[in-house]
């Protein structure tokens, strides 16, 4: 038989709308095509590694030397940030939504024993871990964490800070501050709050580890690099236990960075092969980071997250979220249980929405990289146009009305 050739492949352009990846800024695209084929070890590429690292530690707000990037998604962070946990580790892991709760397994996973791990391996149930199931919409108070920490006394907890599942802000002072009363090293997945929100990681010193990822708030595609951060302390406790991972081990994976025993040297030494494509797309969405500096673009995200949850509001919905970057709402009553259908009508349009993943089903409207009144507008009214076709009764005015409100001037006209 003939071998089949495919016609190539045409991915039209949408609006991306959902907790992420985030539309990406087109002077990063730029930087992605425009650098030229370079081996891993370039010095180039080397040396944009090096200040790939000083900016990330200005945006992350701390002075830990072992902060850089891995290669891949937030789950790469995520994974290399969780190599440290060994079988046996007591561990606290704190869930309120789809995704820190599959960070939970991942924590149940590498906390496991052999015999634990055998018993059920894709879904084990190690008795060395405690995980705290927050109801769905609900946020992880530092009063509960301290609860949960004075009573287990572990070795490690986990929080997110931003859980885009049901789209709440968990309480990170709290988590900080009950780790350090019960000396406990905590490790947070800030994956959806790094670049969003104005905040410094050196004003939490409970939490020994972070994890982001490129393409929410530094809104960094093609696919790139996760952001990672590490005190001393958590770096010290890998040196003692090791971790059972070569490609995502933090102390190896920092040599390629320029990281060597806790200081920076001037190049990095060979640990993967790394895309020059990558780090100069990665080395732009930083510079673009630190030009429009955190305080200002977090105040850009709440003025248009305020604006939009007025606007879904004015359509009935209830937003039951307080991120900034995304809107989580449950639609009038007489359209509950159609979300999903709603959800694909849009993306069938162009405009990519998401229904929540876990129950209850609700929806989920992003605003990552749309930080303008145009955008807004452009959003709300494609979303509008959305639920009049399931029957709602939209009132344009209103809409437009509530818009204003934030804006002032002609919206539609931006």
């Amino acid at each position: 038989m003939p071998t089949e050739i495919f016609p190539q492949l045409d991915i039209p352009e949408t609006l991306a709308a959902g907790p992420g990846p985030g539309n990406t800024d087109a002077r990063v695209l730029h930087a992605f095509a425009r650098a030229g084929v370079a081996d891993h070890m370039h010095a180039d590429v080397l040396r944009g590694m090096i200040e790939c690292k000083h900016m990330l530690r200005e945006i992350w707000g701390t002075t830990n030397t072992y902060t850089f990037a891995i290669a891949g998604t937030g789950w790469s962070g995520l994974d290399a940030m969780f190599s440290a946990i060994m079988p046996g580790d007591k561990v606290v892991a704190f869930s309120n939504g789809t995704f820190s709760g599959i960070d939970a397994l991942t924590l149940r996973i590498k906390a496991a024993t052999p015999c634990e791990l055998a018993a059920d391996p894709l879904d084990p149930c190690p008795a060395s871990v405690v995980v705290i199931n927050v109801p769905h919409g609900q946020p992880v108070t530092g009063e509960l964490v301290e609860e949960v920490l004075d009573e287990h006394q572990p070795k490690w907890a986990f929080m997110a800070h931003w859980e885009t599942g049901s789209g709440r802000v968990n309480d990170l002072r709290g988590f900080s501050d009950a780790c350090i009363r019960h000396g406990v090293m905590g490790l947070v997945d800030a994956v959806s709050s790094l670049g969003v929100d104005d905040f410094s990681i050196d004003d939490f010193p409970g939490v020994a580890g972070w994890a982001s990822c490129p393409q929410k708030g530094l809104c960094c595609l093609p696919l790139t690099y996760a952001p990672v951060s590490f005190r001393d302390t958590y770096i010290e406790t890998l040196k003692t236990t090791g971790a059972y991972t070569y490609v995502h081990n933090p102390i190896l994976e920092a040599r390629h960075w320029g990281i060597v025993d806790g200081a920076d040297v001037d190049k990095g030494t060979y640990h993967r092969t790394h895309s020059g494509y990558a780090v100069a797309a990665f080395h732009e969405s930083l510079r673009l980071t630190l030009q429009e500096g955190l305080a200002n673009r977090a105040a850009s995200y709440r003025l248009h997250e305020a604006a939009l949850r007025d606007a879904v509001a004015t359509l009935g919905c209830n937003v039951t979220s307080d991120m900034t970057s995304l809107v989580v709402l449950n639609l009038p009553d007489h359209l509950a249980g159609r979300e999903m259908e709603l959800v694909q009508n849009c993306r069938a349009e162009g405009f990519g929405i998401w229904p929540t993943l876990s129950a209850p089903v609700q929806i989920r409207i992003g605003i990552l990289n749309q930080l303008n009144a145009g955008a807004i507008w452009d959003i709300a009214n494609r979303f509008a146009e959305a639920m009049r076709k399931l029957g709602a009764d939209v009132d344009p005015e209103a809409l437009e009305t509530s818009l204003h409100k934030h804006y002032g001037t002609s919206v539609a006209a931006q």
